[in-house]
């Protein structure tokens, strides 16, 4: 997702998007484990959407 989509959004929105990437990293991270991961870029870009995420609550907190 790009900073602009995410500005867009709710912070209920940003919330549940939130845990829905935190379920698909700790999914990603458990799968590669076990030796059924398919595209080891997955985890990289969740948690860069993680970030982008967290930076744009902080951001609505301060306004």
């Amino acid at each position: 997702m790009k900073a602009k989509e995410i500005r867009e959004l709710t912070a209920d929105q940003l919330q549940e998007k939130l845990k829905e990437l935190d379920l698909q990293v700790f999914n990603s991270r458990f799968n590669a484990k076990m030796g059924q991961q398919a595209n080891s870029g997955d985890v990289r870009k969740a948690r860069k959407d993680i970030a982008r995420i967290k930076t744009v609550l902080t951001e609505m907190k301060k306004a």
